[in-house]
């Protein structure tokens, strides 16, 4: 009994400290046909989707949940411009 209460213990705590799952954010969702039908919105492209729905039945549809992710903030870049033949610089 003890051991069962340790090992409840253990599972409880690990799952506290793992790290929180979060939702798919692709662009494109699969929509299934058929008996069990569904919904599986993890791919990023129409390609992908469209591989996955043949041969069982379906169709893909574009996220209306999507939402790119945030673009890097890496050191700015600069460009250098050409300057004017006529410029004192």
């Amino acid at each position: 009994m003890k051991a069962l209460l340790f090992v409840t213990g253990t599972l409880l705590a690990a799952g506290a400290m793992s790290t929180p799952a979060e939702a798919q954010n692709y662009p494109w969702c699969a929509y299934y046909s058929g008996r069990a039908g569904g919904t599986n919105c993890g791919f990023t492209t129409y390609e992908q989707c469209m591989a996955t729905v043949s041969g069982i039945g379906g169709f893909c549809n574009i996220n209306t949940q999507y939402v790119p992710p945030a673009a890097p903030h890496g050191p700015a870049v600069y460009r250098r411009h050409k300057r004017h033949p006529h410029s004192q610089n």
